[in-house]
C-alpha cells in the first residue's frame, strides 16, 4: 500500500516535466542557459544550442524567433538592436 503514493508522485513529476518541455525552449548560448516560452505546446526545438551556428541561421527558425530568441541575443551582446531588426525584417518576408 505504501508503493501507490510513491508511484503516483513519480508519474506526476514525469508529467509535469513533460508538460514543461512541451511549453518551453531551453536555449544554450555559450555557457549560459536561457528558457523561452513556446507559442504552442510542441516537442520541436525544446533543446537548442547556438554553438557553431551563425546568428542568421538561429534567427531563421520561425519558432525560436517568435519565442524571442532575438532579444536574448541582444541581451547577451551577440547582436545589436539594429542588426536584430534587419535580420527579423529579412526573415518576416
Amino acid at each position: 500500500m505504501n508503493q501507490r503514493p510513491k508511484r503516483l508522485l513519480t508519474w506526476g513529476c514525469i508529467g509535469i516535466l513533460g508538460y514543461f518541455l512541451l511549453g518551453h525552449h531551453i536555449i544554450f548560448v555559450g555557457s549560459d542557459v536561457r528558457i523561452l516560452k513556446k507559442s504552442r505546446l510542441t516537442i520541436e526545438d525544446s533543446f537548442f544550442s547556438t554553438q557553431g551556428k551563425s546568428w542568421q541561421s538561429v534567427l531563421s527558425n520561425d519558432r525560436l524567433r517568435r519565442a524571442g530568441i532575438g532579444k536574448v541575443l541582444v541581451e547577451m551582446g551577440s547582436l545589436t538592436e539594429e542588426e536584430l531588426k534587419r535580420l527579423e525584417e529579412e526573415y518576416e518576408r
